[in-house]
């Protein structure tokens, strides 16, 4: 069989061609595939939570420093005549070996104070941490003094650090001859970045436990079902066990050197927390109102004033479809109406009832967005909140604060 040259040459590059383009669909296509798994895996991880955000673990905490001092070099605003920095002042220049009274001192330029600290999880003997000096007496401010060496103690009595420094004040005040005076921020209050050295660690069986305790913030017993079964679907069948709603027991590595490690890939280990409980928090004082999204209603009626709020559900029916439960051409929908007794009574010209009407499956937001309607105040929520929880169709904890 004869073939014509030109006639293969243009079917060769008809079939490269071809196989060009199937190529690139196929990588078009790979590559949608790629992002797709992707993006799957992003909205998967975006849903979940570190467990350094759900849980703190036992032994690892901070500790709180207390001190007593005296803060010297102010501009007469200090606590004049306290007899108790007065005693301080004393007791100070005695160890000085000089013998002063009380009577010999002014606290014009002197104030005493308290001084708190934070001494967090694994410090070390020679770290500096912040301190926070308040003024206990008279003194009017504590702008540019500076604070003498001061002891912090624990809970035990033990020193931990020695705070000594310039403060840094963020407020000051000012007062007339007439007795007048205008005061900016809290000018009784001052700082110290670094200001104390740490004298003392802390003992923390961190190295020599063989076992974490973690525990959560809030206690859940889904959620903690659920952690205990990521991290055992990584690191390995029993390594982590559930003790209660609150705390979760993982077995640490047998060698020290792997703990810090284990510890890293452990807190960075994502779990879904589970919904919490549905609740209702108000500020009784304020009228704030935090609603949770899983508050739910049962049917009752309220009344409360001449506020009407009506909440109904209505089934309608559309033609032309077809149902996935049914083989007829119509399609069922639900829809929520809320009407304020208002609304109602422009259209209608009725009178205010003072009556409101819960069906069954209504949302806490339709009730919500009813009253907003309107433009009540909380005070309204509030009290309508009340008698539902008093009647038992409030389907979540009312914590009133």
């Amino acid at each position: 069989m004869n073939l014509d040259p030109d006639g293969e040459v243009d079917y060769l590059e008809r079939y490269h061609l071809s196989r060009e383009k199937s190529m690139k669909i196929d990588k078009i296509i790979f590559l949608v595939f790629s992002l797709f798994i992707i993006f799957t895996s992003i909205i998967s991880q975006a849903k979940a939570d570190r467990l350094k955000d759900l849980v703190s673990f036992a032994g690892i905490r901070s500790n709180q420093l207390l001190g007593y001092g005296l803060v010297v070099g102010l501009d007469g605003t200090g606590d004049s005549a306290t007899n108790v920095t007065l005693q301080s002042m004393a007791s100070t220049i005695s160890q000085f070996g000089l013998k002063v009274g009380t009577s010999d001192l002014s606290a014009k330029n002197a104030a005493a104070v308290m001084v708190t600290a934070e001494l967090r999880p694994f410090t070390k003997v020679g770290q500096t941490i912040n301190v926070t000096v308040s003024s206990m007496g008279k003194a009017k401010s504590l702008r540019g003094g500076t604070l003498l060496m001061t002891a912090l103690k624990g809970a035990d009595g033990k020193i931990y650090a020695i705070a000594q420094g310039n403060l840094a004040v963020g407020g000051f005040g000012v007062e007339g001859k007439d007795g007048s005076s205008l005061s900016v921020n809290i000018p009784t209050v001052g700082s110290i970045a670094n200001g104390a050295t740490v004298e003392r660690m802390v003992d923390t069986p961190f190295i020599r436990n063989s076992n974490f305790v973690m525990n959560l913030h809030q206690g859940d017993f889904t959620t903690a079902n659920r952690i205990v079964d990521e991290v055992n679907k990584i690191f390995g069948p029993n390594v982590a066990k559930a003790i209660d709603q609150t705390s979760i027991s993982v077995r640490a590595p047998k060698d020290p050197g792997q703990k810090v490690p284990f510890m890293s890939l452990l807190e960075n280990v994502n779990v879904k927390p589970a919904a919490p409980i549905a609740r209702v928090v108000v500020n009784a004082r304020t009228g704030t109102v935090v609603i949770g999204g899983d508050v739910r209603v049962t049917p009752a009626a309220v009344s409360h004033g001449s506020l009407t709020v009506k909440v109904q559900e209505q089934t309608t029916t559309a033609p032309g479809t077809t149902t996935t439960t049914q083989n007829a051409n119509t399609t069922v929908t639900n829809q929520t109406e809320a009407v304020t007794n208002q609304e109602s009574d422009l259209q209608a010209g009725a009178e205010n009832v003072s009556a409101f009407v819960f069906d069954a499956g209504t949302t806490l937001s339709d009730i919500v967005d009813a009253i907003n309607a309107i433009g009540t105040n909380s005070a309204d929520l509030v009290a309508i909140l009340e008698a539902l929880r008093e009647a038992g169709a409030l389907r979540a904890q009312m914590i009133i604060i």
